[in-house]
């Protein structure tokens, strides 16, 4: 599910997609932002394999998990490599 098997394609791997979902987080953003920006970045780079919300979701949750990403006042914000200090950029 994490990484590329026989089932999951590496464009689709939950990494990839958490990977991808991190470069749309420029700034504070809302989740729908968040997910429009992914879903337009995919289309221009011309990605073909469909990624649902609840994937995205999952791909939000991993970043949240391995502390790239926080929720602040209802928005996601992205962190430096340093976990405990949050940049909003």
């Amino acid at each position: 599910m994490l990484l590329p098997t026989k089932g999951i394609s590496a464009e689709r791997a939950l990494l990839t997609v958490a990977a991808q979902t991190l470069k749309q987080i420029d700034g504070p953003v809302t989740v729908s932002q968040a997910w429009a920006r992914f879903r337009e970045w995919r289309e221009r780079e011309g990605f073909t394999s469909p990624i649902p919300f609840w994937w995205f979701a999952y791909a939000l949750d991993v970043l949240f998990a391995i502390g790239r990403i926080e929720v602040r006042d209802g928005v996601i914000v992205r962190k430096d490599g340093n976990a405990s200090q949050a940049v909003l950029v």
